[in-house]
């Protein structure tokens, strides 16, 4: 990855160098040029009748053979090449400070659980990106929406989602978007940021980030069962900022478009992004696809998408100012967690995902189905637990050509193979009880499960309702205890990605939303092979590689928005707006 700070290192050192002395004039240089550019001419006296009388005296000894050119050369190139090197490292210091000096970060203090190492020692890295609908500063405020102060996250929501999962061998990565009105249970946060805490509650998920970002990881983690230790939150005006830094972002609509609530307005088929067009695009809901939150994530994708091939394209990180203005606009603008808050450690994480081709980089969008409280919320589809574990553990959504696996395909190199308990480390079921506890709005599920165990040789457990209702499956297990847990989950086709430690002794399963019914958990097959294979995984998950450079953001058909009252579909409003300017040429 090109060093973003040696162009403004070069340029530090330039205008800071200190005056060397006088230079000395060679002996033709009476205060003109060299000879034939407008200095003396040579004459029969004085100087050259000196150098005459020089060579006369020299004449017979064995003057020095000049170096050859090339020797010449290659000295002349060492010195610059260490002049370059001093003015690197002097400038470097400054840079690296005056970056790092951007970035405010805040302890999560392992909310997120931490990621396993594969079979070589490689550890994947799992971030939560998230984009705040704060507006504290000045340049945010004049976005739009209220307005506050500080830098606090107390009464702010998560208007972006998206787990970005890098493999532990570097040759794939995915990035789910979980809409914002899922619902889900917020666990118990204490605020590392000073702001408000809670004890938990029943909510949508982007609330969470009102107690911190550690809540809103936590929250994330005990949703999805995907291990996250670090985070990055970019506010409104660092979309505007990165957009501009790169030159602007190239999208397409299937259609005309007129959001009257994102202001979001253009005609059909591409356009390059600037600014508060960009801004527009990536929060636009009620323009694109159905006119809900998913069909933002969708459009999300393709601004991603093609902000990569962006930064990957001829020109763009071979460019030093570029990467600096890019690499300046977004320390600015965004918030990270402290295992993250230098800019050495941004750069390694860059170049981390830089080494994924963009064939190989999935977007995903986590399935849902609606919520069984209202109807205008969601909650994650029996699916979706395919798509958490391939996540989990580490398992790629496309082959090593970027086509989509299918299902008994090799994964790639450094991939685990699947979530299957180890057969060595197997305990007759006749030697596990396991405690069911009803975590559904369903009554009777423990029960039921508790019975299907006994029917599978378990010994006998109790059952009974959980504290408060569970988004998701887990199933936890005391010191020593993992053997029985695996021997549990094979037979219930649970992956292995919900199976939690605990401090207690003794098995606990608590049935979450995402096991509504039947015996088998959804996606396994509860005869020892409980893994999701990456078909199951993106089925429902509208996944779209990083390098289709021709996915065209779909543009809703519905009578999403309004003018004066009137419902209209985005297509009518943008013709029936004629003295409202495009967002984009």
């Amino acid at each position: 990855m090109t060093d973003p700070r040696a162009g403004e290192r070069a340029r530090q050192a330039t205008r800071h160098r200190p005056p060397g002395p006088p230079r000395q004039r060679r002996p033709h240089d009476d205060g003109g040029g060299p000879p034939g550019h407008g200095g003396p001419e040579p004459t029969g006296g004085g100087r050259a009748a000196a150098r005459k009388a020089a060579r006369a005296k020299d004449k017979g000894r064995r003057r020095a053979k000049p170096l050859p050119r090339y020797k010449r050369v290659v000295r002349a190139v060492l010195m610059v090449v260490s002049a370059l090197v001093l003015i690197v490292a002097g400038g470097g210091a400054w840079l690296y400070e005056h970056l790092s000096g951007n970035i405010h970060s805040v302890a999560i203090d392992g909310a997120g659980s931490k990621e396993k190492a594969d079979s070589f020692g490689r550890t994947p890295i799992n971030i939560l990106a998230i984009g705040s609908d704060g507006r504290n500063s000045a340049s945010d405020c004049k976005l739009g929406g209220g307005c506050g102060s500080g830098t606090s996250t107390a009464g702010h929501n998560a208007d972006v989602e998206m787990v970005v999962h890098i493999s532990a061998d570097r040759s794939n990565a995915t990035v789910m978007s979980i809409p914002r009105d899922t619902m889900t249970q917020v666990p118990a946060c204490k605020n590392t940021d000073g702001g408000p805490s809670t004890p938990g509650y029943q909510g949508q998920i982007n609330s969470a980030l009102q107690y911190g970002p550690a809540c809103q990881v936590s929250t994330v983690h005990q949703l999805t069962g995907i291990p996250i230790d670090h985070f990055v939150m970019l506010d409104f005006s660092g979309v505007v900022k990165m957009s501009d830094a790169v030159g602007g972002v190239s999208v397409c609509v299937s259609d005309n478009v007129y959001d009257t609530y994102s202001h979001l307005k253009l005609a059909k088929g591409q356009h390059t992004l600037k600014g508060d067009a960009a801004l527009e695009f990536v929060r636009t809901r009620h323009g694109l696809g159905d006119g809900s939150d998913l069909g933002r994530t969708y459009a999300q994708h393709i601004f991603l998408s093609a902000m990569i091939r962006k930064f990957k394209s001829a020109g763009t990180l071979s460019d030093p100012p570029k990467v600096y203005s890019l690499a300046n606009s977004a320390t600015k603008a965004m918030t990270v967690d402290t295992g993250l808050n230098s800019i050495g450690k941004l750069i390694g994480l860059a170049d981390d995902l830089n080494k994924v081709p963009t064939k190989r980089l999935t977007f995903t969008t986590m399935q849902t189905g609606a919520s069984p409280t209202d109807a205008n919320r969601v909650i994650p589809a029996p699916g979706a637990t395919a798509l958490f574990s391939a996540i989990a553990d580490d398992k790629p959504l496309t082959a090593s050509d970027g086509k989509k696996t299918s299902a008994g395909e090799k994964p790639s190199s450094g991939s685990k193979t699947d979530t299957k308990p180890s057969p060595s480390a197997s305990v007759p079921p006749a030697d596990v009880s396991v405690e069911v506890e009803n975590g559904t709005s369903t009554s009777g599920r423990a029960a039921a499960l508790q019975s299907a165990l006994a029917g599978k040789g378990f010994a006998t457990g109790s059952s009974g309702n959980a504290e408060a209702p569970q988004a998701r499956t887990t199933l936890a297990y005391g010191p020593g205890e993992k053997a029985a847990a695996q021997t549990a989950a094979s037979a219930l086709g649970l992956p292995s990605s919900h199976l939690t430690s605990s401090d207690s002794s003794g098995l606990v399963l608590t049935v979450g939303s995402d096991w509504p019914s039947g015996d088998t958990f959804p996606g396994g097959s509860g005869s020892g092979s409980p893994a999701a294979d990456a078909q199951a995984a993106v089925s429902g998950a509208h996944a779209e590689s990083a390098d289709d450079s021709k996915a065209c953001a779909s543009v809703s058909q519905d009578k999403t928005v309004e003018i004066n009252g009137v419902p209209m579909t985005p297509s009518q409003a943008y013709a029936a707006s004629t003295n409202k300017k495009d967002s984009a040429p």
